[in-house]
């Protein structure tokens, strides 16, 4: 029997189908949703395939894949995935290509107008016929099994017949649209910077640019150095100018973030983590790997937790870990030889030249040496649900397609336009024996560059990047650059010539968005797109040396640190402003200072110091850089500060130092303090809630739903969601969380020693919310308590016959 919250989940969707289908009835509705949920045990007939393979679920819903042959393995993934994914899958691979519109109307044709620009699908379509010919024998069995399970289904998946849509066959080259999917996601935040940088050159005076977006940070903490050796001395400083944009008195906002704001978090905060440290500092002279990924929360999760086993060597090889719906592979896990995590690298992938048009033939533009050329134009044709089509001209420049910002033209480089750049070559890290080999496989992967950080069974550890980097860096500073300056074609970087750091003597390794390397020279083969401040890599560097040993615990502990020592400036400053005399009379500010002195240093949900300072903080981020960000809105939407640079926290930290950048509106310094507490207080109390009942996680609260859930009626939202828990943790800290951002997982790990490992997912395996899987684990995530890296003990077994068997 389900539980009662399942049972009332399956009673709320299947309302909303009996009003969304017509003729479908509250009977019907509910049948329709048990015959959508797929099979579990027994045994099915597969076409295609060549031997019996069985997928196993635990308990908690975990897949295991056991395989004959790695092609097997693959079809039978696919199976599992459609029947347990498929619509996330569907739209993965439309947000890519920019077809959505197609599926859910015009509300969706904003977004495909601007996808739709990279041809991303033509692109694909050109990459595939180049990838081995044994790589693309795994995609055609992974598309055959994919096909054969939804086929499978007794039902489509419910979200089809709330679309009244059918789901379209899934095609061998749709997983390359996967990977293009992951690029917009953690490359296409590059572009926004270029532009927001752009919109600071065109608004202020060129010193003040160089001030708010610098090159480095004294929060850096670069991995080819020991914490001794990481900080350069610091340099004197120009004083910064002021800006003319203070006068004016900032008034209290809505306590917190909104919804739009939400969004611009989603998409702008850094937060990936992942490190490893050697045999050497293993408890049990283990090398580790520890990692947990940030992406944006939603339900389904962006992971699948997946094992497959398969023949290989002469013996069974078992990769356990996370895997991306879409593609037949362990992401990231271990595979008994070699574990491996990633980071997004936030190298410099993007960049914007400025083009001259012929006034005469727009699709004319001046080459680097000044002669005209001809853009090639294609017409996109982007597919509306109960629409006409609507035709969209592309034009290619040689560098790449033509972008319209406002009256300026630019063309766009990017290195995910390489045919190189989507591959599957990370399924070649399955049977990986040593560190070298993983490194080298990491090198020639198609993915958006990452930072792996690696450990093998022999104790040793390393860094590279996977994933394409430009064989002739990009210009520095992330300006758009002037066609004079612009080289084409863009070319990837050989294998050999990347950068590495290998068992380095310290025995730890970390990354966390956050630059990389001190050596200025192989940085420079990375570049900066937009590098977070370096706080949370302190943070977690620090971390690893204050111990000697590490053990599966001790790494997840670091994982869920939500110390705020970055906010530390701030409550130094607040309570020197917070004076007898300014508590004098005013119980709000006593109360204020009451609960800031009383603040124990941790963003935890129940805190109310920290809920105050991070107000404060907002709100002065808000003097300073609120009226700068509605000038850079006004050019082009979606341009902040925030995103022309990731290096406002010690540019802040430096306003507050040199007591600098004091509105008109406020006397003097401490007078303008006084005045961002009072609209702290003003803002966090507008509801009626006393001070004293401010909490940090009633601020972030856990927002996580399934893609469709606001689109139904409200009822409906709680049985497509997450429970709406407060959360520990915020941004610069090892536990980045916000209300719709946080851990897509976190896993520690040693080869060789899975059973001691520890791997959390938010949501569950199944994302259909009848299933006893749709939340299956989730509260070990909320809560980080240990969940164990290997899947259970088989509680269901569903075997493929080949047909006709």
């Amino acid at each position: 029997m389900p539980s009662r919250r399942l049972f009332a989940r399956a009673v709320g969707i299947a309302l909303v189908l009996a009003v969304a289908v017509p003729g479908l009835g509250a009977a019907g509705a509910w049948f329709y949703l048990r015959a959508s949920l797929p099979q579990i045990d027994g045994r099915q007939q597969a076409t295609g395939m060549r031997a019996p393979a069985d997928i196993a679920r635990d308990a908690q819903g975990t897949v295991t894949i056991r395989a004959a042959s790695r092609e097997d393995a693959a079809y039978a993934t696919g199976y599992a995935h459609a029947q347990d994914r498929y619509f996330q899958m569907d739209l993965t691979r439309r947000a890519a290509a920019g077809e959505l519109s197609a599926l859910v109307g015009e509300a969706a044709l904003p977004l495909d107008r601007k996808v739709r620009l990279h041809r991303f699908r033509a692109r694909a379509a050109a990459a595939y016929p180049t990838l081995p010919p044994e790589h693309r024998a795994l995609l055609e069995r992974y598309a055959a099994g994919v096909n054969a399970g939804l086929a499978a289904l007794d039902a489509r998946p419910f979200e089809y017949a709330v679309l009244r849509a059918a789901p379209e066959p899934w095609l061998p080259v749709d997983t390359l649209l996967v990977i293009d999917a992951m690029y917009l996601d953690l490359q296409g935040g590059e572009l926004q910077r270029a532009l927001s940088l752009e919109g600071l050159r065109r608004l202020l005076p060129a010193e003040l640019v160089e001030q708010l977006a610098p090159a480095g940070s004294p929060w850096d903490a670069p991995l080819d150095r020991a914490p001794a050796a990481s900080q350069p001395p610091a340099s004197a400083a120009a004083p910064m100018p002021r800006p003319d944009w203070l006068d004016a008195r900032r008034p209290a906002r809505q306590y917190g973030p909104t919804p739009a704001e939400l969004m611009v978090e989603a998409s702008s905060a850094l937060g990936s983590n992942a490190w490893a440290v050697a045999a050497t500092q293993g408890a049990d002279g283990r090398a580790r790997v520890a990692n947990d990924m940030h992406l944006g929360l939603r339900l389904p999760g962006t992971w699948y937790r997946l094992t497959l086993q398969f023949p290989a060597d002469g013996g069974t090889r078992r990769v356990s870990g996370v895997n991306l719906p879409g593609v037949p592979v362990v992401v990231a896990g271990s595979n008994g030889d070699v574990a491996w995590g990633f980071t997004n690298s936030y190298g410099h992938f993007i960049e914007l030249v400025r083009l001259d048009l012929d006034p005469a033939d727009p699709r004319r533009y001046r080459d680097a040496d000044g002669a005209w050329r001809t853009a090639a134009e294609t017409v996109e044709r982007i597919e509306i649900k109960g629409e006409p089509a609507v035709d969209l001209p592309v034009r290619e420049t040689h560098w790449g397609p033509m972008l319209q910002v406002g009256d300026q033209t630019y063309a766009l480089r990017w290195i995910a336009y390489l045919p190189s750049a989507v591959n599957v070559v990370l399924a070649d890290m399955e049977t990986a024996r040593g560190l070298g080999q993983a490194l080298d496989i990491a090198r020639r992967t198609g993915m958006p560059t990452q930072n792996l950080v690696a450990a093998d069974r022999s104790g040793r550890i390393g860094w590279t990047l996977a994933g394409p980097l430009p064989a002739t860096p990009l210009e520095p500073t992330g300006f758009p650059v002037e066609a004079t300056q612009a080289r084409a074609p863009m070319a990837r970087l050989a294998p050999d010539a990347y950068p590495s750091v290998i068992d380095p003597a310290y025995g730890r390794l970390w990354t966390a968005n956050s630059t990389q390397l001190a050596d200025s020279a192989a940085q420079r083969r990375i570049g900066d797109g937009g590098a977070d401040v370096g706080a949370r890599a302190t943070r977690i560097r620090d971390a690893l040396f204050a111990a000697d040993r590490f053990d599966e615990r001790s790494l997840l502990a670091i994982q869920l640190d939500d110390e705020a020592r970055w906010i530390g400036f701030l409550r130094d400053q607040a309570l020197a402003a917070l004076d007898d005399a300014a508590v004098a009379g005013d119980p709000r500010r006593a109360a204020f200072r009451r609960l800031v002195q009383s603040w124990d240093g941790k963003a935890s949900a129940g805190s109310a110091g920290y809920a105050l300072l991070r107000g404060y903080y907002d709100a002065l981020y808000d003097a300073w850089f609120g009226p700068l960000d509605e000038r850079l809105g006004a050019i082009e939407q979606g341009l902040s500060a925030r995103r022309a640079s990731s290096r406002l926290l010690p540019v802040m930290e430096r306003l507050v130092r040199e007591r600098a950048w004091i509105p008109a509106y406020a006397a003097d310094w401490r007078a303008f303090m006084l005045d961002r507490i009072d609209t702290t207080i003003e803002a966090a109390t507008a509801g009626g809630t006393p001070l004293e009942a401010v909490r940090w996680g009633n601020r972030n609260r856990l927002s996580m739903a399934h893609p469709l859930a606001r689109a139904l009626p409200a009822f409906v939202l709680p049985w497509l969601s997450a429970p709406a828990e407060p959360m520990p943790g915020d941004i610069h800290m090892p536990r980045i969380q916000g209300r719709s951002f946080g851990a897509s997982e976190r896993f520690v790990v040693a080869p060789g020693d899975e059973e001691s490992g520890i791997l959390e997912l938010p949501g569950g395996a199944s994302g259909h919310p009848l299933s006893p899987f749709f939340l299956a684990g989730h509260d070990n995530w909320v809560k980080g308590a240990p969940s164990p890296f290997l899947p259970g003990p088989d509680a269901h077994v569903l075997t493929l016959d080949p047909a006709g068997g």
